[in-house]
């Protein structure tokens, strides 16, 4: 018998009060998997904007446990935010990251049709960024001791 093709990893979107405390732990392990041990971010990744009612977690999760992950903020100003975007390594370059960001795109559509989505990226992750519609609006700068450009995806109307 052939071997069946591996099934996509399940999408998963939340508010943190949704959260069991066994995803909430697993989702924090992976951005401190992401961000401290492999990036050796210098800044708290734990910053209280999950505690925001309004904060949507996105995740992609295969056998039990998230693979990729990132957070959706609303702001004050009505645009929309993406950030903590990270990937198990061992899970890079299969399109799972691609994935979840149109996922979070879409969800953005549906909450604010007209609203900017910003970023700020790693600025080696730059063009992949640009590919999905994002432009650079900064010059690089340092956060969490790591390059990072803002960018900006304007609604098609603008």
């Amino acid at each position: 018998m052939p071997d069946q093709p591996a099934a996509a990893p399940d999408l998963h979107r939340a508010v943190l009060d949704d959260l069991s405390a066994r995803t909430l732990y697993l989702l924090a392990t992976l951005r401190q998997d992401v961000f401290t041990m492999e990036q050796g971010a210098t800044d708290a990744d734990l910053d209280g904007r999950e505690l925001e009612p309004t904060t949507e977690l996105l995740w992609l999760e295969e056998e039990g446990a998230p693979i990729a992950h990132l957070r959706l903020l609303r702001e004050a100003d009505g645009t929309l935010r993406i950030g903590r975007v990270a990937v198990r390594a061992d899970r890079r370059r299969g399109g799972h990251g691609r994935r979840l960001m149109v996922a979070a795109l879409e969800r953005a559509g549906e909450l604010a049709p007209s609203a900017e989505v910003h970023l700020d990226a790693q600025a080696y992750l730059e063009t992949w960024y640009a590919s999905m519609g994002f432009e650079t609006v900064s010059d690089v700068f340092l956060e969490a001791g790591i390059e990072h450009v803002a960018m900006v995806l304007r609604p098609a109307s603008a």
